[in-house]
């Protein structure tokens, strides 16, 4: 039987057993997927806007102007710093659980992409229900 109890706790036991409960390795298309599935709400960045294109300055000004509208309700952040597949990866790694693309036939249609982390499905919806399909999932991850 034991009869010691440790009556310590802090914010420094909290973060790593949440760490060890949302990290996963997953094998997708024979290469190794390391998330950080954190609920939404514990999740650093709620939401990451990818252009699919840096190189169009069409495209990377949507990602601006969707990343600062997204920004005044959740923390987001806008990266163009490799290509959309290891931006992806990126995302899943640090635990955002949801990444918005911006590609050329938005251009033309007025459409994004929006990439969920834990099932990696993809959707494609107008620009401006973005922010308010986001908001919903949240608030459903808050329960």
């Amino acid at each position: 039987m034991p009869w010691i109890v440790e009556t310590s706790a802090g914010g420094d036991r909290a973060a790593f057993t949440f760490l060890i409960d949302a990290y996963r390795e997953e094998e997708v298309r024979g290469e190794k997927r390391v998330v950080l599935g954190f609920n939404a709400e514990l999740a650093p960045y709620k939401v990451a806007v990818l252009p699919l294109l840096k190189k169009r300055d069409e495209i990377v000004e949507k990602c601006h102007a969707l990343r600062d509208d997204l920004a005044k309700d959740v923390l987001a952040v806008y990266d163009d710093t490799a290509a959309i597949g290891k931006l992806y990866r990126r995302q899943d790694e640090i635990g955002t659980p949801w990444c918005v693309t911006i590609d050329v036939d938005s251009l033309e249609d007025g459409k994004a992409t929006i990439r969920d982390r834990d099932s990696m499905e993809q959707i494609r919806v107008d620009i401006s229900q973005v922010k308010p399909l986001i908001l919903e999932r949240l608030a459903k991850a808050r329960g």
